[in-house]
């Protein structure tokens, strides 16, 4: 590619121009009917940057996201990094009061919105009339993908009044930003108390996401599914911005449906596909696999406490020749470390690889110091990828930033290579008559069974020890297994404390949007 200045190369809107630049004709978003090259693509976000302009939205202005993927997404957000705003995805999941908390805490200038996607009413969750939404009082306009409703404007009208904007005007917007300009805001999944905003730069995105691609092995003529949703880092920056760097094919999912992905891989020759575990136990399971070629797929890419070495197996000798393993969080732009493509079965499934280029891991006792390589401790991390802080809260990101090092919350060990095996998070840690329990070193040996398709390990109260496991456990199509037969196999394998006291079978797992399982919401699913 031709040499950018470092301004350039390291702000989105410089990688977008030199995407465009270089590979005009190659395809860059697939979303149903609508394709567009990099050149198209390119126009279309210089048109919404106009849009944003003849709004008056100031650069370090948020303009926040309420919707599912698609190409008016991804030329949303493109567009308000060009315009030199900040973007605020929000959870399609959410309802009115923890969508209008986020939008009134990021004082968010602009929402755009699916109003109705899978039936809900975002607008009116939020209390938006022709009238406005007066406990909203930054947000000054509302747009709605899919057409003009009360107090909110169309997308094409949106773009039709950036018309009297001048397209120098939008050029030197995008040329205006800077490396270190905050260009997104994030919020947590706030499983303790209220979520908090991570604030990332384009820096550290771009340089995230171009280790993340060396590491995974993305390459140009890639063509990815995106069914990740884009309001969290693994669709939008693993996704997105993943692609644009590798100037490769984004096709979107909006809803992971197995079938419907399998229709996506056959029609449009995707090659990579990275996702949860869940998404690719299904594709292995679904009765009408075999009605679609799938032999375009080369690369999968998951991340979990738990990876079953069968699973990571199963998918290399059935639908992926390539498969890695990765961990980031929110606050370190979505990536920490990774596998890569040469690494073994038992290395990809067991571990989460090792720090992406420019990053450093340590894995800490109480006092702060490093542990010894295989023992157990608090992850830390340190490099380009720590995001600046959570947005207006001091106090917060002191907190989680201490001497420059990421306090993670989660627990993992080092091996001698320098590769990181996440044991669970501090919080999911339970007591048992004193000795600690982590329920991911559970979980690994119930997923090992080979009756077992998912396993997820809680503490529940117990009179006399104080807490105790209790396994949630889905088995395998057409596979017979009993809570007894599987308590058997892992009292062959654990100390006699960390077995759980009780194994519930169920058909599914309750899980968050982003494909992870919400240990929060167990007792109330399944009990």
């Amino acid at each position: 590619m031709t040499v950018m200045t470092e301004n350039e190369a390291l702000t989105i809107p410089g990688v977008l121009e030199q995407a465009a630049r270089e590979f005009p004709g190659t395809e860059a978003v697939v979303d149903g009917a609508v394709r567009l090259t990099y050149a198209e693509l390119h126009a279309r976000v210089r048109e919404a940057a106009r849009g944003f302009l003849a709004l008056g939205v100031e650069p370090g202005e948020r303009v926040a996201i309420w919707a599912p993927n698609s190409m008016r997404w991804i030329v949303t957000a493109l567009g308000a990094l060009c315009a030199g705003a900040v973007v605020v995805p929000i959870n399609t999941r959410y309802r009115g009061e923890e969508a209008r908390w986020l939008l009134a805490r990021s004082r968010a200038r602009v929402l755009f919105t699916e109003d109705g996607f899978l039936g809900n009413g975002y607008l009116a969750m939020l209390g938006v009339t022709a009238s406005g939404t007066p406990d909203l009082p930054t947000l000054t306009t509302a747009v709605a993908y899919d057409g003009p409703r009360p107090g909110a404007t169309s997308w094409d009208d949106f773009l039709s009044a950036g018309v009297t904007v001048p397209e120098e005007a939008a050029r030197e917007r995008a040329a205006a930003v800077r490396p270190d300009d905050v260009a997104d805001i994030l919020f947590t999944s706030g499983t303790t108390g209220r979520s908090k905003g991570a604030m990332c730069t384009h820096r550290q995105n771009v340089r995230t996401y171009l280790a993340w691609s060396a590491r995974t092995g993305l390459r140009h003529g890639d063509r990815y599914l995106i069914v990740n949703p884009m309001f969290h880092t693994f669709g939008y920056k693993a996704g997105v911005f993943a692609c644009l760097l590798r100037a490769a094919t984004m096709v979107l999912q909006p809803v992971f449906e197995p079938d419907e992905t399998m229709r996506l891989v056959e029609a449009e020759k995707i090659t990579v596909l990275p996702g949860p575990p869940t998404v690719y136990v299904s594709m292995l399971d679904a009765p009408g696999r075999s009605r679609y070629d799938l032999s375009s797929l080369r690369l999968a890419v998951t991340g979990a406490s738990v990876v079953p070495v069968a699973l990571v197996r199963r998918l290399r000798a059935e639908l992926f020749p390539q498969v890695v393993t990765a961990y980031g969080l929110t606050e370190s732009c979505g990536t920490v470390t990774a596998c890569s493509v040469e690494d073994d079965d038992v290395t990809v499934a067991t571990t989460s690889g090792r720090p992406i280029e420019g990053v450093e891991v340590r894995v800490t006792g109480p006092d702060g110091a490093p542990v010894p390589v295989g023992q157990d401790g608090e992850i830390v991390v340190r490099g380009h990828n720590v995001m600046v802080g959570y947005l207006d809260d001091d106090a917060a990101t002191a907190a989680a930033i201490v001497d420059g090092w990421l306090v993670t919350g989660d627990r993992g060990r080092l091996d001698e290579r320098g590769y990181l095996a996440i044991t669970g998070r501090s919080k999911d840690m339970f007591v048992v008559g004193g000795f600690n329990v982590y329920p991911a070193e559970i979980e690994q040996v119930l997923a090992a069974h080979e009756g077992v398709a998912e396993a997820v390990v809680i503490g529940v109260p117990d009179a006399r020890m104080g807490e105790v496991g209790r396994a949630y456990v889905v088995p395998r199509t057409g596979a017979a297994v009993t809570p007894e037969a599987l308590t058997a196999y892992c009292r062959e394998r654990l100390a006699n404390f960390k077995v759980p006291r009780e194994v519930v079978l169920t058909a599914g797992l309750p899980r968050n949007a982003t494909g992870k399982i919400d240990k929060a919401a167990l007792g109330a699913h399944l009990l």
